[in-house]
Parts: C-alpha cells; structure tokens; sequence
C-alpha cells in the first residue's frame, strides 16, 4: 500500500514525521508532499493531509480527479472537514488498514474562465468558486445563466458558486444555506446584492451555472486561493461538478454531519442557556 501525508507550510515537523512512521510501521511506503507543491500520485492508495481544513482542501484537489480516496487529520483549530483529530491518527490508520471504514463521496467543482468562446483557465475546487468585483470597480453587474437557462442580471459586490461542501464555507458566511454534504447540488449565493429581492437559489445536479460580467473588472478565486485570476468584461465562468466525486473516509456514522454543525459552528445552541 502506498501513502501521500500532506501537509499545510506551517505543519509542526514531529506531526509529520511520526505520521510517516506510524504508516511504515504497518509496512505501508509513506511519502511527504508539501501542499503548495503537489506531486503526482502515481499509485497511491490513500491520502492524509495533516493540518486545517485549508490543507484538506489542497489534498482533495490532486486526490478527487485520481479516484484516491482522502483522510483528514486535524492539526488546525476549526477542522470542519477533517476527521480525525491529531491524537487518533494512529488508531484512525489502524481501523483504514482493516478495512473498518466508509467511504462518503463529496460533489467536486469543475471552473472555466471564457474569454470571447476560449477555455483561458480550467480548474477544480471542492467548496466554491467566487467571482467578486476588483480593482476600482464597486460594484459588478452579473448575467447568471443556468443549464443554458437565462436566470437574470444582478449587481452586487460579486457572487459564489459552491458545492455542498462549500455550503458551510464562505457560502454560509454569505448568507447561504447549508446543505447535507452529500447532496450533488450547487448553491448560487450573491454578495451584497443591490436588490433586496435577489436571494440565494440552489440548482439541481448536472446543470453549468455560468456567471458572465457584463461590468467589471471582476477577479476569480477557487477555494479561497492566494492568487486570483482576473476577470474581463464580457468574460464568462462557468461552474459545473467534474466528473470524479471525492472519496472521504470516514470512521463515523453519517448523522454526525449534524453534530459537527453544533460543536464547530454552534448551530442549534441557544444564545440564552435553558
């Protein structure tokens, strides 16, 4: 069996390193790889990112489009999509070696800049992609389109495109609902609309939601990345979920999404105390 431990830049080197004993312990070939500079997975069984949620969401990016299935482990302070915490990680490989795991498969999204008809940029994220207003503009104006379906034109400070997934991510922090992660649905959540009226929608499973700024510049940026990508008047992005779902392993059972809503994001927990 062969293993890819990734890890975010600032990872305290004694994490990684007994991550990789634990698994060469158990006769597995264990390999590190910095998640600022992916390697190509040939042959890999399995991969481990160690760190936040941040580092998962790198690791999920070269692990989806291989079929690889992926387990986080915890090192961070929020890990709403990692597993496991620092101090199971031993027992957590343990339980994956025989077997005593499910696999719970994860909506990834597939992004395409369009310039005049052109594929400029082609990339994939497993939360959402955001087109938001840059340089002096304050304000976008964005034609939405659905499945080939005109959905409508707004102006606001920009818009998200997210997964499932993304949901409890930068999509919720903008007002946007949050969905079971399973669900292949995409959510489209528009920030700081103009109009009152404009409200999130969610759209059903294989349908391209394609926002095209109509005034801008606007920028681009997919899972939260450093480096954006500029986006022209009369540029199109187009969002739609790559054909390889994520595969997570987990260890617990599928209603503990619910709890993990209330211990990492308080959901459901009364301001008043009963």
């Amino acid at each position: 069996m062969k293993v890819y431990v990734v890890h975010a830049p600032g990872a305290d080197e004694s994490e990684v390193g007994n991550a990789i004993q634990a698994l060469e312990a158990k006769g597995v070939e264990a390999f590190e790889m910095h998640r600022d500079t992916p390697a190509e997975l040939k042959g890999a069984d399995l991969v481990v990112t160690l760190g936040g949620d941040g580092t998962f969401l790198a690791g999920a990016r070269v692990a989806a489009p291989m079929g690889i299935p992926i387990l986080g482990v915890n090192l961070g302070r929020l890990g709403f999509l990692t597993e496991l915490e620092h101090h199971e990680l031993e027992g957590g490989l343990q339980r994956f070696l025989h077997g005593q795991y499910r696999v719970e498969e994860r909506t990834m999204l597939q992004v395409t800049l369009l310039r005049k008809g052109r594929s400029m940029i082609q990339t994939i994220g497993l939360n959402e992609v955001v087109v938001d207003h840059s340089g002096e503009a304050r304000i976008l104006r964005l034609e939405i389109d659905v499945g080939g379906q005109a959905v409508g034109v707004i102006d606001a400070d920009g818009a998200i495109v997210a997964t499932a997934s993304g949901s409890t991510a930068y999509a919720l922090a903008s007002g946007g609902p949050i969905l079971e992660p399973t669900l292949e649905d995409l959510v489209l959540v528009p920030m700081s609309p103009f109009a009152l009226t404009v409200r999130p929608i969610v759209f059903a499973p294989h349908q391209d939601v394609t926002l095209t700024v109509v005034r801008g510049p606007a920028e681009m940026r997919v899972d939260g990345g450093r480096h954006g990508h500029e986006v022209a008047a009369g540029d199109s992005v187009r969002c739609g979920a790559h054909p390889q779902r994520l595969k997570v392993v987990r260890f617990s059972p599928p209603e503990t999404f619910y709890k993990r809503l209330a211990d990492k994001l308080g959901w459901g927990r009364p301001l008043v105390p009963k």
